[in-house]
């Protein structure tokens, strides 16, 4: 596998590691089978084997790798239903949010916008991995809005399990590029406590996302499959 990561700036180590090898493993760069090595890990990024060990632990425990005697840790293969589920599920959580925000009608959403402009940005600069954070810190502020910290610890946990295995397509850039249009629309619908125009706009915003993936992944299955049979 050919390392993306380079060596993490100043701050926490650990949540930088789980960050960047979270957006490799979800945004498909780092397929099913794919081993982590820790000492070979760490010694890419320059930094010591704790963070490491300790960011590959907690990926392990949402379900992204799985621990391998004296190898490493390994991708895990997704598959169709728990594509299909966490869509289901994530729809369920992210509109109850988002009506909750509308109804609380919050005046000053600039940091919001502060993040959709970085969002837009990064589709700009067809950066993957920086639209990905990105799109993941838009949905956290905006979830945090809703002022339920256990509601969005589960928001931010289901998309953090969600493989978006053909986002890097020539669909998933077209769809990045409609995604930063919606992202204003969503501040501006949360602003003036349009409840069923938000959660209108962010239905289609999260299932819009559902072809391109079940695609990507059903493509992912059947070259997973082919290899194993040539073994």
């Amino acid at each position: 596998m050919t390392m993306i990561l380079e060596r993490p700036a100043d701050g926490n180590l650990r949540e930088q590691v789980l960050r960047h090898v979270r957006a490799e493993i979800i945004a498909g760069e780092a397929a099913p089978g794919t081993m982590y090595s820790v000492p070979s890990l760490a010694a890419t990024l320059g930094i010591s084997t704790t963070p490491v060990r300790e960011a590959l632990l907690e990926l392990a425990r949402g379900g992204l790798i799985e621990p391998m005697r004296n190898r490493g840790f390994k991708v895990v293969t997704p598959t169709l239903a728990q594509l299909r589920n966490l869509f289901d599920i994530r729809e369920i959580l992210e509109l109850n949010a988002a009506e909750i925000v509308a109804l609380k009608r919050r005046k000053d959403l600039s940091e919001l916008r502060r993040i959709a402009d970085h969002v837009a940005e990064t589709v700009e600069r067809g950066s993957i991995l920086d639209y990905l954070e990105a799109d993941r810190a838009f949905h956290h502020a905006l979830t945090e809005q809703a002022d339920n910290e256990l509601l969005t610890e589960m928001v931010m946990s289901l998309r953090g399990k969600m493989r978006l295995y053909g986002i890097a397509s020539d669909p998933g850039k077209e769809r990045q590029r409609e995604s930063v249009a919606e992202h204003y629309r969503i501040i501006e619908l949360a602003e003036i406590g349009d409840v069923d125009g938000l959660r209108q706009v962010l239905k289609h915003h999260i299932r819009s996302w559902e072809p391109i993936f079940t695609d990507a992944l059903l493509k992912v299955t059947r070259e997973t499959k082919a290899k194993g049979l040539r073994r």
